[in-house]
């Protein structure tokens, strides 16, 4: 059926982590056939189908990464992360305002668009595009009619799957399979290059030498935990010399603050709402551990190594993290707040001494 298959089969020779029985299952074969169709044919009638290619092969030295499909900041870092791989090639990266200064000080990326006018389209060998939607499509086409591409995603469309390794077995297939699987579970994890101005204001913001730090906020409900105030209280009982920063973006804000009144008599740093993303990724490289639920900047702890305490709900561990990452996770299957702050304290204890024998022994 015109390669209706790989819509929900891997590109690539190994399995990961994927909700792909439970999507087939609950969804009907018509909707996702002509879902499918629709991008085939739009391909085809764009003149663009004969230039797809499989391979990034060694003349490829010039890319454009096309990058407008992940909805948000955390699935930008994962679908990215596996640019890591490419070798001896330049990159640029098309891809939306909200994810520019994700990228600013990329080490991988040489150029970030966000307009078409402003590239040069004959610079180029091959085109990356992320998806084969009708829009991915449409900007190669704008941008660069002639030139060949190559999918990430591609067709595969719907179901949920660790979004990290897809990135990387499918780059690492792309480029021939320079590694083996064991190989890519060592590295498989997001990256974030920041600025040596983020790093030095950051630095001149005079926070605590030692502290952990809590995420606050979130954009869905079912992973936004409303219960900080009384895991911060058994906190401060344990140690009331602790030091805690509260990040976050915009959504939480109004929270902080009234955690931040609460608990003013105590060594707590509001830093929510206050910086800009990688900023706010260098405050949590310095932190000692994140605790927060799954989101952007769980994904910004995992690119600067930060260990972290991450709430779960509906998607698993294993389909949001890697092996390279250091974490203590807790999982419901419907809400993060259904999980008891009693465990995430108990879980804190054993993340905190855990990392404190590590730290000895290294």
């Amino acid at each position: 059926m015109l390669g209706f298959k790989r819509t929900y089969k891997f590109p690539f020779k190994y399995l990961i982590p994927n909700y792909t029985k439970s999507y087939l299952d609950q969804s009907y074969f018509i909707s996702r056939y002509l879902k499918f169709l629709k991008r085939y044919i739009y391909i085809f009638f764009k003149k663009q189908k004969h230039l797809e290619t499989n391979l990034i092969g060694l003349n490829h030295k010039n890319i454009l990464w096309i990058n407008i499909s992940a909805p948000s900041i955390g699935d930008s870092l994962m679908d990215l992360s596996s640019r890591i791989l490419t070798k001896d090639v330049n990159i640029d990266l098309y891809t939306e305002m909200k994810n520019v200064d994700l990228y600013k000080s990329d080490l991988n990326f040489l150029n970030v668009y966000t307009k078409k006018t402003f590239i040069n389209k004959n610079k180029y060998d091959l085109v990356i595009i992320d998806s084969y939607s009708t829009r991915s499509v449409r900007i190669k086409n704008d941008i660069a009619p002639k030139l060949p591409f190559v999918g990430m995603f591609g067709y595969f469309n719907g179901p949920e799957v660790n979004r990290v390794l897809f990135s990387f077995h499918r780059m690492n297939q792309l480029l021939g399979y320079p590694k083996n699987e064991s190989q890519i579970s060592k590295m498989a994890k997001a990256t974030l290059s920041i600025s040596e101005n983020d790093k030095n204001f950051i630095a001149n913001m005079n926070l605590p030498q030692k502290y952990i730090s809590i995420a606050i906020g979130g954009e869905w409900a079912y992973r936004t935990f409303n219960n900080w105030e009384s895991f911060i209280e058994k906190l401060f009982i344990r140690d009331n010399e602790l030091n805690i920063v509260l990040t976050g973006s915009l959504n939480g804000d109004l929270y902080a603050k009234q955690l931040s009144s609460k608990f003013k008599n105590f060594n707590m740093i509001n830093c929510v709402a206050k910086f800009d993303f990688n900023q706010t990724a260098q405050i949590i490289k310095d932190a000692s551990i994140l605790i927060c639920c799954d989101g952007g900047l769980m994904h910004a702890a995992n690119s600067v190594d930060t260990p972290i305490i991450p709430l779960f709900a509906r998607l698993t561990e294993q389909m949001q993290l890697t092996d390279p990452i250091c974490s203590f996770a807790l999982f419901d299957d419907y809400d993060v707040n259904n999980i008891n702050v009693k465990d995430i304290y108990e879980v804190y204890l054993k993340a905190i001494d855990f990392i404190s024998n590590s730290d000895n022994s290294s």
